[in-house]
């Protein structure tokens, strides 16, 4: 069974997040729960497993930075949202320089409480940089379900990253190469920029006026050789139904980068999309789709609404100031936490 997603903007629901069972209370310090990565994916129906949703699929070797967080229980009770978070991110994976760490909680947590679970989640990297936790309103959760982690400016790449979900898991990460793309939807152009070498550029076809791609940075979530896609999930009738080649997404309201015939005749030219970014069936599309791994940074310029934070990771669309007023601790250094 493949999950019907949509190539346009308008709000859809088309990955639902899993809604893990609630968790008995369990007292401070207690077990170790293995936690599972998530986030939104859709269904490949290609051979293969799909990943985890919004799991990179890019893999590493698992790293502990010197600077990694402390074992040593903080003075603040331990809270019991813990016990069913998930996070983003697998163990031992490899992710671009735009990927937020994200942690999603199976029940709201309160204002009150939000505090304590920042104090927590324990972020160290080498090298250190400055970061902090911001409540992210999820389009498919409640209030304080989700909150994620990021320094001002994207990771450095070659940054070697642990994370600590108080005494139930922990999360070691690799960022990878620098890789953004940036999409100028009024030239109908794409041009992608990766660790100094020289810049790609490709002709694209993106959404038509009225359904028009969103704007702002968006990060890929996850990406599938085939995607299925049917435009009466949200509302447009019988405009589009089928197999997508080449999917990679970018947003949980249903925007993806992919293969299109239509690119054939208006990649470079105009703006025919319900949304997606549109790709040439030339191997255009299937050369991008392997360079991108979960965490790279698409950029759309000249078009309307930007993305929300919350609909897939809009995370760097919040300036600094911004995004600290939504922090309940304020800002951390990851190389200040004690050794483990």
């Amino acid at each position: 069974m493949v999950t019907h997603v949509s190539t346009g903007r308008r709000p859809n629901r088309p990955h639902r997040p899993h809604r893990p069972r609630t968790a008995a209370a369990v007292l401070a310090a207690a077990c170790a729960l293995v936690l599972g990565a998530t986030g939104c994916a859709a269904t490949t129906s290609s051979a293969g497993t799909a990943p985890a949703a919004g799991s990179p699929t890019a893999s590493g070797g698992t790293h502990r930075p010197t600077a990694a967080p402390s074992r040593t229980a903080p003075a603040v009770a331990e809270p019991a949202a813990l016990a069913g978070a998930r996070v983003n991110i697998g163990e031992g994976d490899t992710v671009g320089v735009g990927m937020p760490i994200s942690v999603t909680f199976p029940h709201a947590v309160p204002a009150s409480r939000r505090a304590a679970v920042e104090h927590w989640l324990s972020v160290g990297s080498e090298p250190a940089v400055t970061g902090a936790w911001s409540w992210v309103k999820d389009r498919n959760l409640y209030d304080g379900q989700r909150v994620d982690f990021r320094p001002p400016a994207y990771w450095k790449p070659g940054t070697r990253v642990t994370l600590r979900v108080g005494s139930h898991a922990v999360r070691h990460f690799t960022v990878g190469r620098s890789l953004t793309a940036t999409v100028d939807v009024r030239r109908h152009t794409m041009t992608v920029e990766e660790d100094g070498k020289p810049a790609t550029r490709i002709p694209v076809t993106a959404g038509r006026p009225g359904l028009d791609t969103w704007n702002g940075t968006m990060v890929v979530m996850d990406k599938q050789p085939r995607v299925y896609m049917d435009s009466r999930t949200v509302d447009l009738g019988d405009a589009y139904r089928g197999y997508y080649a080449w999917a990679v997404h970018i947003t949980a309201s249903g925007t993806y980068v992919h293969q299109n015939p239509n690119a054939n005749t208006y990649a470079g030219r105009s703006n025919v999309t319900h949304g997606c970014v549109g790709l040439a069936t030339d191997g255009t599309a299937e050369r991008f789709y392997r360079r991108l791994v979960p965490g790279d940074v698409i950029r759309v310029t000249g078009s309307t609404d930007t993305v929300e934070a919350g609909n897939g990771y809009g995370d760097w669309n919040l300036a600094w100031p911004a995004w600290l007023e939504h922090s309940a601790k304020g800002q951390v250094n990851t190389g200040s936490a004690a050794r483990p």
